[in-house]
Order: C-alpha cells, then structure tokens, then sequence
C-alpha cells in the first residue's frame, strides 16, 4: 500500500495544504484542500472518501472535487462515490453543505436512484473493506464526533490520530496493532495550550503525555511518529518544543521517540 501526503497542515499558506491522504490511487482519507493538487485523472480514480469529522479543513475540496468529476463519471457510467463517515459527519454535511443551498445535494443528483455520491455510515471500531483494503475506524475526541484511521499494509499499519486531544481508548487500540508508522496531530504550540485544550486539541506537552501511552514493547517497536495539523505560522516553534520534550534530561534513550515533521508531497510505501 502506498500512501500520498496531499495536505497534512493545520491551514492554508503558500505550500500549505489542509488534511487529505491518498492510498494507493482509490481511496482518500479526509478531503481538505490538498485534493486540489490532484490531476482530473488522478481525482477519477477515487471511489471511496473516508472522513475523520466534519470541520472545513477535513472536507472543502469535497463538493469541488465531486463537480469535477461529475460529467466524467456519468458518462463512464461509474457508480456513486463513496463517502464513508460517522451519521454525525453526514448529518452535518447533509445540513450545511450539500443542502442545495451552498453546494449541489449530489445524493441526489443526476437522481436519486442514480446519484454521483453516496453516504456510507461507518462506527468506531468497524473494519472497512474499501479498495481491497481492510481499514479500521479509530476512536478520537474532539469538539465533534470525530475518529481516526488504521489502514492494514504488508509493514504493519499506517495509522492516523485524526483530530483529537487526550484519548486512552486510542491507545489501548493501538497497542495491539503492529504499528508500521503513526501520524498524529499537534496543532498548537505551548504557549497556547489552553486554547488547544478548549479546541480539543494537541500540543507538544500534551502530545508527549500521550506518547507515554505507548507501550514499551509493542508489536512493532519504535514505530516512526510524524506530526500533522500544524499551523503554518507555528510549524517550527511547535516542532522545537517537541524535540525539546523528548531531549529532557533522565529520559533513556530507549524511551524516546523517532518523530518527525509531515510535509505534503511526501510518500510512503507500506
């Protein structure tokens, strides 16, 4: 299985693209505004979108990407995308974005029997079979219903936190997963831990306190950690503070993580 880094920043910039991850060239993972580096022919081979909440940086380029590729897949014939996401991500989704009034309701467009697009209900700890990949649907917490990702390869799983803060049922999951390679997010620096805190999500001294999480001998020892959701202005204070954290006198160095910067254009083959 390869995996194709399209956006992996907390916003947008110059070089900066929001939450989206290609595997292999069928299935995306969450649909921030990275999708819209894709090519036409790369965006049709899409069939299924899993997505990991509802907030704007996991979804806007989906209804652009749907609108350009509707008269391409009507005319092959093809059968509706697939959208697979929590009945709370949908329902959102349903009620602020394809609702005919921002965007096109393609559920039911060209009909309702026929139409470009279709939800998929999923649920926390459901294993999806989606382009001949088995993928299951992590636990997260934030501000709304919200899951990560564990995509099966032949290395082990490529594992994604989604948006989340504290979260001990993610790692009981992922302590009995051999682990190829875990990207988790960290969205705020130190110096603003209290609002990441009020928005659900991480920052590097909450980041390591979850990291301790991770059991000593796990099935997959020492799994490389990359850090996504970064705001573009903070990407480096926040990267510091974590290599800091790690750096802190006492801690062995067995103990210590391998964890590094996720940028978009990077690829892994698992």
């Amino acid at each position: 299985m390869s995996v194709r880094v399209l956006g992996c920043s907390g916003a947008i910039a110059r070089g900066c693209r929001t939450t989206a991850f290609l595997l292999d060239d069928d299935v995306l993972i969450d649909a921030g505004t990275g999708v819209g580096d894709l090519s036409l022919d790369e965006m049709l081979r899409i069939d299924h979108v899993l997505l990991t909440h509802a907030h704007l940086d996991h979804v806007a380029s989906l209804p652009l990407m749907l609108d350009t590729v509707a008269a391409h897949r009507l005319a092959a014939g093809a059968p509706p995308l697939q959208v697979h996401a929590l009945p709370a991500t949908i329902h959102a989704l349903q009620a602020h974005i394809f609702n005919n009034l921002i965007w096109p309701d393609f559920t039911r467009l060209p009909s309702a029997t026929a139409p470009l697009m279709r939800f998929v209900p999923m649920a926390v700890g459901q294993v999806l079979q989606v382009g001949g990949k088995a993928i299951e649907v992590l636990p997260a917490v934030h501000t709304v219903p919200a899951v990560g990702f564990a995509a099966a390869s032949a290395t082990g799983y490529w594992v994604f936190s989604g948006d989340t803060e504290r979260n001990p049922a993610f790692w009981q999951r992922l302590n009995q997963l051999p682990v190829a390679l875990l990207v988790i997010e960290t969205a705020f620096s130190d110096r603003e831990q209290v609002l990441a805190q009020r928005c659900l999500h991480l920052a590097p001294a909450t980041l390591a306190e979850e990291l301790n999480h991770i059991a000593p001998v796990p099935p997959h020892p020492r799994y490389p950690i990359y850090i996504t959701h970064t705001k573009p202005a903070e990407t480096r204070l926040i990267m510091d503070e974590i290599q800091r954290l790690e750096a802190l006198p006492g801690q062995p160095q067995a103990l210590r993580h391998d964890i590094r910067w996720l940028s978009a254009g990077m690829r892994f083959d698992l």
